[in-house]
């Protein structure tokens, strides 16, 4: 089992990669500029005993996505011996805070490339390369649902991959291949400047309205996805799954 996972180098991206490969999968991770946590990455799942290989990919830029895909073709061959992989988890993001009158055009079309425009395309071009039977989990938010201040450009684009997501798996269905999309509540990471792990107000606010009374942690995000990308949860098909410990109820 091969699973592909974008901005895999740090953060959540890092939880799952670490997750999947404690459950058996061999790993591409992809990073975009921070090369030696990549490889840090590589490393770590290689001491567990799976194969690992990391890419650099920018994925604002999707005129690169066709490159990089020969890329993957490439490393597939000299790294696991293989001509496919088997899942794509379309992870990698950034976070702006902006409130909705002071959000430029400039920060509105950065997340769309890097948050709709990206899992779109980016999967798109490496459908040939994923196995008949493969599984494409897109990363949504909860800010999808539920709506905190200055993120308005954020949650209304993950929002749009939520919909994506449905289109995906009702046309990739003739492959045999499902598409999910998870989509985190708020997780104690370096995500948005860490005001999550790193602001105390922040974070016990987040507690009293959460239901099992604390923040998210990356164990709780690499495991679901770990669960979800199972062949017991292969049925799931076309579906919005929360993890956020029942946040905003």
């Amino acid at each position: 089992m091969i699973t592909l996972i974008t901005g895999g180098s740090r953060g959540l991206g890092k939880n799952m990669a670490l997750k999947l490969a404690e459950r058996g999968h061999d790993i591409i991770l992809t990073y975009n500029s921070k090369k030696d946590e990549a490889e840090s990455v590589v490393t770590e799942i290689e001491k567990l005993g799976r194969q690992a290989a990391a890419l650099q990919l920018d994925v604002s830029k999707s005129g690169t996505f066709s490159v990089f895909a020969d890329s993957v073709k490439k490393v597939l061959s000299e790294v696991f011996g293989a001509e496919r992989f088997d899942n794509l988890v379309n992870n990698a993001g950034i976070g702006i805070n902006a409130p909705f009158e002071e959000t430029t055009e400039e920060q509105f079309d950065l997340l769309v490339d890097i948050h709709l425009k990206a899992p779109f395309f980016l999967t798109q071009k490496l459908l040939p390369l994923i196995n008949d039977g493969g599984r494409v989990m897109n990363i949504s938010s909860g800010l999808a649902r539920f709506c905190m201040p200055g993120y308005s450009a954020y949650g209304a684009l993950k929002g749009g991959v939520e919909v994506l997501t449905r289109y995906m798996a009702a046309e990739l269905g003739k492959r045999g291949i499902s598409v999910v999309v998870l989509a985190p509540g708020a997780i104690e990471t370096d995500f948005g400047g860490g005001m999550v792990r790193d602001n105390k107000h922040v974070n016990d606010h987040i507690a009293s309205i959460t239901a099992l009374g604390r923040v998210g942690l990356p164990d709780d995000i690499g495991g679901a996805v770990a669960a979800l990308l199972s062949a017991d949860a292969r049925w799931i098909n076309g579906m919005r799954i929360e993890a956020s410990g029942g946040m905003i109820l």
